[in-house]
């Protein structure tokens, strides 16, 4: 998929991707099925979850390092002021050139635009959180939050999933 159609793409996932209410229930069920997803595929990730920026969920699997801890803390952090996947606002700034800190003075040691971290939007009330992964390439990490997100937003995961 090119530049353009995964932008697209990332753009309709956050369009369709969104809970009619959001509960901590709703965010461990969340948190769980990314674990037994990474677990079920061998892989090792860190997996935060955040709603109305404080932390709900949050499992270090074996294999990871504290540094995936701080890359899911600065992907979240870019979702958290942007509203927009990690994925899409990386994918974004490929496509126009440049960087969040040139773009906005954002530094690099606090905002990441590698893929991996999603926001959690409620339908009529916007973004209450977001939901992170971190530990495999940026695309799959992204995948794997699509993967769990659309089937609890109701979404057959073939209409949304990146090719």
């Amino acid at each position: 998929m090119d530049l353009s159609q995964d932008i697209a793409r990332l753009i309709e996932q956050e369009r369709r991707l969104r809970f009619e209410h959001f509960t901590a229930d709703i965010a461990w069920q969340i948190g769980t099925q990314l674990k037994a997803l990474a677990e079920s595929r061998h892989a090792a990730v860190t997996i935060e979850i955040r709603v109305n920026r404080e932390l709900v969920f949050f499992y270090a699997m074996p294999g990871t390092a504290p540094t995936n801890a701080d890359w899911a803390r600065r992907k979240r952090n870019t979702v958290e002021l942007m509203h927009k996947s990690s994925y899409r606002v990386g994918r974004e700034l490929e496509r126009d050139g440049g960087t969040l800190e040139e773009k906005m003075g954002l530094p690099l040691r606090d905002h990441a635009v590698h893929g991996g971290s999603f926001p959690l939007m409620v339908l009529g009330l916007g973004c209450v959180g977001t939901v992170t992964v971190s530990g495999l390439p940026q695309r799959d990490d992204h995948a794997m939050l699509v993967e769990v997100l659309a089937p609890l937003c109701s979404v057959p995961l073939e209409e949304v999933k990146l090719d």
